[in-house]
C-alpha cells in the first residue's frame, strides 16, 4: 500500500478548461501553464473554423441546387420529359442531366421511386473535421479540442518521445470514454506521418519547442483543401533580427531591426509557409496572426490552385529600413500588367528608395522578403471575438484573448508594419505628443491611422513618411527643443521646412471604440516569470533562475518542485569551495540570455 501511495505522490492532476491531465512531478514531459493563452486562442479559432466551414458548405450546396431545380422545371415543360434529353438547356443543365443519366443506368433495375434522388445530392453531408496535433507532449491541447469543441470528428496526437506518448495515452483514459472514442496518440515522427497522409486532415496544429521550420513542408501537404494550419514559432531571437543569417537559413528571409520586429516575425513566418505551399501548387490565406507573450502564432487556410500561386509575388515585399531614423519602405516583388483584357505578371519596378534616406541622409538596411498582404481576415476576427464573448466561462484566459482580439479588430489590416510614436519623438529629441493628438493630426491630414496589437505604442498608418515627419516638425515648432549635434539624424530632419501645416485639433476618430469605452487592450502578465520554460528532460541549474525565478529554484533544492514551477526537475547543485553557501549573485534573477546545450536560446519555451 505504501508503494502505491509513493507512486501516487509522484503525480499531480492539472486542469485547464474542461481537460485534466496527470503530470509527473519530474521534468519528463513538457508543460507550460503560460501557453494557456495559446490554447485558448486555438480553441476559439477552431470553433469559428467549424462554423465557417458549415456556412461555406451550405452556400456551395445551395449554389449546386439552383441550376438543377431550374433544369427540372425546364424538363417538365418540354416533350422530352421521359428520356431526359433537352438540347436547348444551358451548359450547367447539361452537366446535371448527364450525371442523372449515369445514375439511372447504374440502378435501372430498381423501381422508379428509388431513382428520384439525383447524383448531385449524393454525399452532400459534411464530414466532421479531423484534427492532427503534430507535437502533442502531454496531449493537453488535443484533450481540450476533444472535450470543448463540438462537431469534431477525430483528434490525432503525435510525438516522437516515448514518455510523451505514454503520458498522452494515460491522459486520454483519465478524461473518460467521450475522449477515448475520438482521440488517439501515436509514437512517430510527425514529419513522416504528415508526408504519408497528404490532404487527410482538416486541421493541422504545429506548436514545437523553438522553430517550426522543419515541419512546414510536410505540414502544408497534410492539410486538406480549405483546411486550417495552425503554427507557432518561439524562436523570437532568430525572427527578430538578432541572428539574421540563422533566420534566412530557416525561413528564407532576412530580418531587420526595428520596433516592428515582432510583426515582421509574423510576416516572415507567413512568407515561409507560403513558399513551402507554392511548391505543391498550394497557397495560404491568413485568417488570424498574433504575437502574444514570447511567441508568434498564425492561423492560415490552405488551398490548391496553380493559377492562384502566380499571385504570390504580389503578396511579398522587401523592407528598406533606415539605420538612423525610423523611416522604412516596402518594395513589392511583383506587379500585374493589363493588356488587351488579359492580366500578366511581371517583376516589381524599383528600387523604391535611393542609396541615402530622403529624411536624414543615412544609409538603408534591406531585409525580407516578408508577407506584405493582410495577415488577418476581419470577418474571422469579429466572428471569433463574438464567439469568445458568448462563451466567457469556457476560456481560462478570457481577458487576455479578448483584449488581443479587440485590438486586432481595430487594426488597419492592409498596412504592413508600424512605427513607434516614442521612437520618432526620440529621433528628433522632443517631448512626445499624446497618441490622441498625433492620431488627430494624421486624420486631419486625410490619412488613416490605428493602433496595433503587437505594441501598445505602435501606430499603423497609410501616411507617407514625409507627412509623418512634417507633423513632427510642426510639433517641434510649437514645442522648441535644445540645439542638437549637426550630424544627428534629428537635426537633418528638422532642418527641412514642413510642406504640410499639421492640425492637432482633436478628431472624432482619434480614439477607437475600445479606447472610448475604456476597454483594456494590453494586460500585464498575471505573475512574475510568466514566459518560456525549460525544455523537458533538461537538468535545471542556477542559470535558469531568470526563467523560473529564485523561489522555484529554491523549491527544487528542497525537493518540493511542482509542474507549475516550469517543469523543473533535479537542480545541478554547484556549491562553492570550502562548503560555503551559494552566493547571493547566484540567487538573484539574471537578465542575460543563456545558451542551452543545443545552442538554442533559453528564451524559447
Amino acid at each position: 500500500m505504501e508503494e502505491v501511495e509513493n507512486k501516487l505522490n509522484d503525480y499531480k492532476i492539472l486542469k485547464e478548461g474542461e481537460a485534466e491531465i496527470i503530470m509527473l512531478k519530474k521534468n519528463d514531459v513538457f508543460y507550460n501553464p503560460v501557453q494557456v493563452h495559446n490554447r485558448d486562442m486555438s480553441v476559439a479559432v477552431l470553433r469559428t473554423f467549424i462554423a465557417k466551414r458549415k456556412e461555406e458548405h451550405k452556400a456551395m450546396m445551395d449554389k449546386r441546387d439552383k441550376p438543377h431545380s431550374k433544369g427540372s422545371h425546364d424538363e417538365s415543360s418540354t416533350p422530352n420529359e421521359e428520356n431526359g434529353l433537352t438540347r436547348q438547356q444551358d451548359e450547367m443543365d447539361a452537366v446535371g442531366e448527364k450525371e442523372t443519366h449515369q445514375v439511372a443506368d447504374e440502378v435501372e433495375d430498381l423501381p422508379k421511386e428509388a431513382t428520384k434522388t439525383p447524383s448531385w445530392k449524393v454525399a452532400r453531408e459534411l464530414k466532421e473535421p479531423i484534427v492532427l496535433e503534430a507535437l502533442a507532449a502531454s496531449g493537453l491541447r488535443s484533450l481540450r479540442y476533444a472535450r470543448e469543441i463540438d462537431g469534431l470528428g477525430k483528434v490525432i496526437a503525435l510525438d516522437i518521445d516515448k514518455a510523451c506518448v505514454e503520458a498522452c495515452k494515460r491522459n486520454i483514459k483519465f478524461n473518460g470514454a467521450s475522449v477515448m472514442s475520438k482521440m488517439e496518440a501515436h509514437l512517430t515522427d510527425a514529419r513522416v506521418y504528415m508526408l504519408t497522409h497528404p490532404k487527410e486532415f482538416d486541421v493541422v496544429d504545429i506548436d514545437p519547442y523553438g522553430s517550426p521550420s522543419i515541419f512546414l513542408d510536410s505540414g502544408v501537404q497534410a492539410v486538406a483543401d480549405g483546411g486550417l494550419l495552425l503554427c507557432t514559432a518561439t524562436d523570437m531571437a532568430v525572427l527578430c533580427g538578432t541572428n539574421g543569417e540563422v533566420c534566412y537559413s530557416k525561413y528564407g528571409s532576412y530580418p531587420v531591426k526595428g520596433k516592428y520586429c515582432h510583426e515582421m516575425a509574423l510576416r516572415i513566418l507567413l512568407a515561409s509557409i507560403e513558399s513551402h505551399a507554392n511548391r505543391y501548387k498550394r497557397y495560404i490565406v491568413p485568417v488570424l496572426s498574433v504575437f502574444m507573450d514570447f511567441y508568434v502564432r498564425v492561423f492560415v487556410r490552405v488551398f490548391t490552385s496553380a493559377s492562384e500561386i502566380k499571385k504570390t509575388p504580389l503578396k511579398l515585399s522587401y523592407v528598406y529600413q533606415c539605420n538612423s531614423c525610423d523611416s522604412f519602405h516596402l518594395q513589392c516583388l511583383g506587379r500585374t500588367v493589363t493588356k488587351d483584357n488579359s492580366v500578366k505578371y511581371a517583376p516589381g519596378i524599383g528600387p523604391v528608395v535611393p542609396q541615402e534616406c530622403n529624411d536624414c541622409g543615412k544609409k538603408y538596411n534591406m531585409g525580407g522578403p516578408i508577407w506584405s498582404a493582410p495577415i488577418h481576415d476581419q470577418d474571422w476576427v469579429v466572428s471569433t471575438l463574438t464567439e469568445v464573448k458568448s462563451m466567457k466561462d469556457r476560456y481560462p484566459a478570457y481577458k487576455k484573448i479578448t483584449s488581443v482580439l479587440t485590438t486586432i479588430s481595430e487594426e488597419l489590416h492592409d498596412i504592413p508594419l508600424f512605427f513607434s510614436l516614442h521612437n520618432i519623438s526620440g529621433t528628433v529629441k522632443c517631448t512626445s505628443p499624446s497618441a490622441v493628438m498625433f492620431r488627430s493630426a494624421v486624420l486631419n491630414a486625410g490619412y488613416r491611422i490605428s493602433s496595433t496589437h503587437v505594441n501598445p505604442l505602435g501606430l499603423k498608418s497609410d501616411a507617407p513618411w514625409d507627412v509623418i515627419w512634417d507633423i513632427m516638425r510642426c510639433w517641434v515648432k510649437n514645442h522648441p527643443i535644445k540645439e542638437q549635434p549637426h550630424d544627428s539624424s534629428g537635426t537633418a530632419i528638422l532642418s527641412k521646412s514642413p510642406k504640410l501645416e499639421a492640425n492637432f485639433s482633436r478628431a472624432v476618430a482619434a480614439l477607437s471604440r475600445a479606447q472610448a469605452k475604456k476597454v483594456k487592450r494590453f494586460l500585464p502578465n498575471p505573475e512574475r516569470h510568466w514566459g518560456p520554460k525549460v525544455r523537458a528532460g533538461r537538468k535545471i541549474t542556477s542559470k535558469h533562475v531568470s526563467l523560473l525565478g529564485p523561489d522555484a529554484i529554491n523549491r527544487v533544492i528542497n525537493g518540493a518542485a511542482t509542474p507549475e514551477d516550469g517543469n523543473v526537475s533535479m537542480l545541478d547543485k554547484r556549491t562553492p569551495e570550502n562548503g560555503e553557501n551559494a552566493t547571493d549573485e547566484e540567487n538573484e534573477p539574471s537578465n542575460k540570455r543563456q545558451k542551452t546545450d543545443d545552442d538554442e536560446l533559453a528564451s524559447e519555451p
